[in-house]
């Protein structure tokens, strides 16, 4: 007895731009290097397009996908030439559309330009921060940024978390919003669909004994009192400043996001 397929279920994702990935789910050489990570639902990985370079030619969406590498869906684009690419779906891309990279495109969803041929005010994603770079802000589900300003040879972008940052004009990027803004708002529901994920158990530091975390020991149920959070390995968790004193990017950086 065969089993419908569902409506929108796309099938199986395009064969030539799919394959597996070796996986060593949180261990470096057998031992755990990174905790609460292991198990998960085999997956094939989807061969991404971030830099999208195919020039003045147009390309239809062959399908919109589900991607469980990522948050966003992802688009089959099948190109004029015949060639064909997996790239970050937009929000409103139906199947069917036909998209554009080039240096002028009509501004509507799905387009790729460069920065200083789009208008000020308009939502993009998928931004590079270098020429030719590819793809690198603006990707994951719901994201999209917001074009402020094109003055001289920088154009000025607010993030989406507040943060006004500037990068080349010439860069390219993708006009509307990522796929799927709704991701955020799913309920995980039970134990065993982390697990799926790829998510094992997470124990708090005071439930442990002092050998095993700074939190540890005591009796009964108690905080962690006047003592700062600590990692399992001593190092401060909460506040500490991260970031290197000086990098490169901070000259672009116009507002922080905090």
């Amino acid at each position: 007895m065969s089993v419908a397929k569902l409506e929108n279920d796309p099938g199986k994702p395009e064969k030539s731009l799919t394959y597996f990935l070796k996986r060593n789910k949180g261990r470096s050489g057998g031992k755990i290097s990174v905790r609460h990570k292991g198990g998960g639902h085999k997956r094939k990985y989807r061969e991404i397009d971030f830099k999208m370079d195919k020039f003045d030619i147009p390309a239809v969406v062959s399908r919109i996908e589900r991607d469980p590498n990522r948050s966003a869906n992802i688009a089959l684009l099948t190109y004029a030439d015949g060639e064909k690419r997996y790239s970050i779906a937009v929000s409103g891309l139906k199947e069917g559309q036909t998209v554009l990279t080039a240096e002028k495109v009509p501004i509507k969803e799905g387009n790729r330009t460069k920065l200083k041929n789009i208008p000020v005010g308009t939502s993009v994603c998928l931004v590079e921060l270098f020429p030719q770079k590819g793809a690198q802000i603006g990707r994951s589900a719901g994201s999209s940024l917001t074009l402020m300003s094109v003055e001289g040879d920088k154009a000025q972008l607010r993030m989406p978390s507040g943060e006004l940052r500037l990068v080349s004009r010439e860069c390219f990027a993708t006009i509307g919003q990522i796929s799927n803004p709704l991701h955020n708002t799913v309920v995980i529901g039970k134990a065993g669909r982390s697990r799926w994920l790829g998510i094992r158990p997470t124990v708090r530091g005071s439930a442990m004994n002092p050998v095993d975390h700074p939190h540890g020991g005591g009796e009964g149920r108690q905080g962690i009192g006047l003592k700062h959070p600590k990692t399992p390995w001593g190092k401060p968790a909460l506040g500490k400043k991260t970031r290197k004193k000086f990098k490169y990017s901070d000259k672009f950086i116009l507002k922080r996001r905090k």
